[in-house]
This record gives structure tokens, sequence and C-alpha cells, in this order.
């Protein structure tokens, strides 16, 4: 059964969400202090990881990279802090979504069930095409990894999600929507930005070489295509 494993110094957040998502059919491990959780993180091995940023002693951002040395788990920040930086600070700690409070309980489910979905997809690559070839460039689906040139680009999990989501799709406009929630399942005009920071931390990796850097192109207002020419 899958698990999850809720982080939170508030009890009563703790409870209502560890009540819903145990309804929901997962099983539910809860952490009331920063250290349990990266305790409990790494013991129990949690299919998904659900953590609070406003925590006394150690916030969810340190949480987070802490747990980002030892595990691949998806990670989603709760938190009460909206603005750009502050999300844009999660996604750079290693945070694969970011929903601000307050959010529905069906949301916060949903998606969850979709990290787990994607992560069940790249634990079955023998369905999918084990390499994407485009000259220099070379998507590996076994090992989760990009090459250019036969060199790592070190790309995160979301960074490699956007970057095989547009080369499956090449030559085609991408929309911010469409883009979204391929990411995280669910689209608001909210995650837009979330969407366009990780774009750019990819292009960033990409600018190894003046080739790679332009493979991704903007749109102007309405999303990205990836470039290929045979």
């Amino acid at each position: 059964m899958t698990s999850l494993l809720l982080v939170d110094d508030d009890t009563d957040v703790l409870e209502i969400n560890r009540k819903y998502l145990t309804g929901e059919g997962f099983t539910v491990h809860i952490a009331d202090t920063p250290q349990k959780g990266i305790e409990l993180a790494r013991t129990l091995h949690p299919s998904c990881i659900v953590l609070d940023v406003m925590m006394p002693g150690m916030d969810g951002f340190e949480v987070c990279r802490t747990i980002r040395t030892f595990s691949t788990a998806p990670i989603i920040f709760l938190t009460g802090k909206s603005s750009e930086d502050d999300k844009i600070n999660g996604l750079l700690t290693g945070a694969d979504d970011y929903l601000v409070k307050p959010y529905g309980l069906r949301e916060l489910s949903a998606r969850i069930r979709a990290l787990l979905r994607r992560a069940s997809m790249q634990a079955t690559p023998e369905q999918q095409p084990a390499q994407l070839s485009f000259r220099d460039l070379t998507i590996d689906q076994l090992a989760h990894k990009a090459f250019y040139k036969g060199e790592d680009l070190c790309l995160a999990n979301r960074e490699y999600e956007v970057l095989l989501y547009l080369a499956t799709h090449p030559n085609q406009e991408i929309t911010f929507e469409e883009l979204g929630t391929a990411l995280f399942g669910v689209y608001s005009e909210a995650d837009r930005r979330s969407v366009m920071v990780n774009v750019s931390r990819l292009r960033k990796k990409m600018t190894i070489d003046y080739a790679l850097e332009n493979m991704i192109e903007t749109v102007w207002s309405k999303g990205y295509r990836f470039i290929y020419k045979n």
C-alpha cells in the first residue's frame, strides 16, 4: 500500500490530513517535529512526503534539503507563504510541488496521486522507449537522466520531467496549462510561475552548449516548444 509521511508542527492539521488521506486509501505516518520527519523519511522510505514550511527550529526548506541527500521521494510543500520568492525557494530546495494554505483536501489528494503516478511511470520504463535521442542529446528513461555528448546534465526530478515532456512532443507548441498539468496533475493559473521556474532551471543546465541551450523556445505568453531538426 502507498505510504505517506506528513510533517507539520500543527497537530490539529496533521490529524485532519491524516484522517482524510487514510480514508483515501493511503497508509499515513505523521511527524510533529522536523527532526522526527527526517528520521521517519530515512527509516520508512515513504512513497510521498507532505511537508509544512513554517516549523520551529528547522524550517521545511532545510528539512527538504536534508531529505534530498538520501531520498528521491516526491515532496509537496504546504505553506501560508504565497510570494513568488517563497515558491521559487521551495522548488530550488528540491520540492516537487507547492500548495498554498488554505487548500482543499481533495486538491491535496489529487496532487499526491499525480506525483505518485509519475513516479510509477518512471519505475516501469519498459512501457516506453528506453532512450530518446536528438543528435547529441540523449534522454535515458531507465536511468531517469539526460546526457549531452555523454555528459550527465544532472537534472533534478522536475527538470527531467519538463525536458521529457517537451522532447516527446517535438516542434509542438506546449502551453503553460498543458505542461503544468503534466507536471502537477492539476493546474491553476497560479501554477504558471512554478512551470516557468522549472523551465528556467532546466535551461540553465543546458547552457553548456549553444545548440543545446536553444532547443527550448519560448512561445510568447503561451508556453514553450522543443525545437528539433533532423
